[in-house]
Parts: structure tokens; sequence; C-alpha cells
């Protein structure tokens, strides 16, 4: 009887391969394919999947869960890794990975599988978060164990065993989509000292080349969480969908960066979040209204370790969870109304009310009405100062 394996499978070259080469080594494949908003004709891929020698393809909808659940929670943290990436890959992969463990255990398998490199971040995301909820299931990464280097090999490998795939050696980049936002690396961007050429970006139109005239977008925060764009309510995934849009015409959300991966080596990406990053600011400029001075800070702080654990595949973790209770503690007051002008590559807040705003402006007045007592500030001044006077 062949031993039973999951997969996590894209449809990709790399996964495509790993069905045919699972297969190979007497494994009955299932393929499992999470809809995080990647896009794509399942169909198509179904069928790939099981000519490739799976017995059975799995199609999971986690838009919704991935969105509430996973980017939302990130956007209310403040999550950014290294200044400039809004975690989308990380984000998505322990949501697979959870969805893998629980196929595995309904098909009673004793395997998963995932198409991840030996020297990438999502190898460790998967297999961490196998690990946290499932430890008796063997891992097995095909990338890591066959003897094929290069993209060109594997496109080889696909050929001599009539495998479809799509990518061509003339399509160098490697791309990750979903609904919070794309990864895009290899190719050009290799090398540090190229700049981005244009046919890398998926999600967005140069900046030179979006509009002259500014769009504005009002997004209406609930405890931290976007509900309404523009004075309409909606569900989470159409709000980000329709915010990607709009972004993607003004240009808005690209970064380039140099990277720590977690395996030590540096790497180069960019990346393309309209949604993610006008979101961002949104909230950001939200908070600064709500959240008194210490509190703020020590958030500010928290937030780079947070950025850490979804970047370093620690999601379902005793430290993620009790930095979860902090965060949603912090958002009883993150409510209000923000306006975002978004102009050829920038999205800036312009507006910002609540009601739970700490802001008072007969306190920050320099006109009539100013009641804040300056005779207190002279005191104040030597107190803070004491320490420091020679």
């Amino acid at each position: 009887m062949n031993k039973k394996v999951i997969l996590a499978y894209s449809g990709g070259l790399d996964t495509s391969v790993a069905v045919a080469w699972l297969a190979d080594k007497g494994y009955d494949v299932i393929a499992y394919m999470a809809d995080v908003g990647q896009g794509g004709d399942y169909d198509k891929l179904k069928k790939r999947a099981i000519l490739a020698g799976a017995s059975k393809v799995i199609v999971e909808d986690l838009k919704d869960e991935f969105a509430e659940d996973f980017a939302f929670m990130s956007l209310k943290s403040g999550a950014v890794y290294e200044s400039k990436y809004l975690l989308a890959t990380a984000l998505s992969r322990p949501i697979i990975a959870k969805g893998l463990v629980k196929v595995a255990k309904k098909e009673k398998a004793d395997s998963v599988a995932h198409g991840c490199t030996g020297k990438g971040n999502d190898q460790v995301r998967f297999e961490v978060t196998v690990m946290a909820l499932a430890p008796e299931l063997k891992i097995i990464a095909p990338l890591r164990e066959w003897h094929m280097y290069s993209r060109e090999e594997e496109i080889e490998y696909a050929k001599e065993n009539n495998i479809q795939i799509d990518t061509t050696k003339k399509s160098p980049y490697s791309l990750d989509k979903n609904i919070w936002g794309m990864s895009i690396e290899c190719g050009i961007l290799e090398d540090p000292w190229n700049e981005p050429p244009e046919d890398g970006y998926q999600m967005t139109v140069s900046p030179e080349k979006a509009p002259s005239k500014p769009a504005y977008v009002e997004i209406e925060f609930e405890k931290g969480v976007p509900i309404k764009l523009n004075g309409k309510k909606h569900d989470s995934v159409p709000l980000v969908l329709k915010l990607n849009e709009i972004g993607g015409k003004n240009g808005i959300g690209r970064t380039d960066l140099v990277e720590n991966r977690l395996v030590g080596i540096k790497s180069r990406e960019i990346y393309e979040a309209p949604a993610a990053w006008i979101l961002y600011n949104a909230h950001k400029d939200l908070e600064s209204l709500v959240l008194d001075r210490e509190l703020l800070h020590f958030k500010e702080n928290m937030a780079l370790k947070y950025a850490d654990i979804i970047y370093y595949g620690l999601w379902f973790t005793p430290l993620k969870k009790a930095l979860d209770a902090f965060v949603n503690e912090t958002q009883k007051h993150v409510t209000g109304t923000v306006r975002v002008k978004l102009l050829k590559g920038v999205a800036s807040v312009v507006s910002r009310k609540s009601p739970y705003s700490l802001y008072k402006k007969e306190m920050a007045t320099y006109d009539k009405g100013d009641k804040f007592d300056r005779s207190i500030a002279e005191g104040f001044i030597k107190v803070w100062g004491m320490p420091y006077k020679k």
C-alpha cells in the first residue's frame, strides 16, 4: 500500500515537478491548493496535478480567514519587517500549513510536503507550523532532496516527464501573490545594483505613469479593523481588493528590499502591497490620535518583534498568542475615520477623526482659547532636567 502525502500545491514549476517526483517515489499524492487570493485557473491546475501523478486535488477557499485572522491581525500589530515588507507571503504560510494539517488528518495521511527551496524562509514557516500543530506528521521537502539545482533543470525534468508548466527560460521571475500583496524575486533582481524593471511589477503602475490628479480614500476602522471604504461597508476581502485596485492605479505600494532571511543569507526582493500600505498608513495615523504616548511608543517597539515572529514562521507559538492579547487590548479605542491622499506612489494621511481622540485643540492651539497653563512649564523643565544639571 502506498504511503499517503498531502502536498502544498500551487501549480507552479516546483510543485508540479514535486507531484511527479513524489509519485515516482511510491507516494499516493494528494495535492492541496489553498486559495488566499493568488488567482489562476484552478480547473487547469487541478488537471495538471492529476496528469503529473496526483490521485486527488483539494482546493480550499481561505481568503476570508486569511484577511480577517492573519492580514488584519498583522495590521493591528503594526508589523513591518525591516521597515519595508508588510509580510504578505510570510502571513500566508501558516494558514496554508494549517490547512495541510487539517487535510492530512481527514485523509489519514502520515506525511505532508511542500515545494520550498532549501535556502528560503518558507520551508521554515511551513515546517514549524506543522510541528506545532501536528508533530506526528512526517515532513517531506523534495527540493532539499532531489538532484536538481536550478529552475532550468526542473524545466527539463518537466519536459522529459510530460508535466505541464507555464514557466519558460525567458520568464525567470519567481512570484508569490495573495490578496495582501506580491513577492517578486529571481532573474535580474538577483543583482542588487540593477533597478527593478517594469515587467517585474504585477499589481501597480509606475508612479511616473500614474495620474497627476490625486485620488482620495476614506477608511473607517472599528477596533483596529477596516470596515468601510468611502462610507460604504465592505467585507474584509472586497475591501482589500478594492483598495488594491485603487492603490495600484496610483502606483502605491512598491518596495525594494535587500533583506535578512531567517536562514542567514541576504536576498533582494521587490514587493507590491497597495491595499496593505494604504491601510497600514491609515491605521498607524489613527493610533497616533487615540493611544496615549507610553502605550503608542511601547507598541511601536512590540511591532518590531511581532514582524520578526511572522517572518520567522512562529505564528502558532505561545509568544505570538500572548502578544495577540496585548495587541487586541490596544485596539479597543482604535475606531474612527482616516482620509488618505494617493498621488504618484505616495499614500499620505491628510485627515483623521475618532470619538476616542485624545487630541484637544484648546490645549494645543496657539490662538485664542488656549487653556494650557504655561506657568507649570518651568517647574516641569527643572524636574525633568535635574539629573543632567551640572
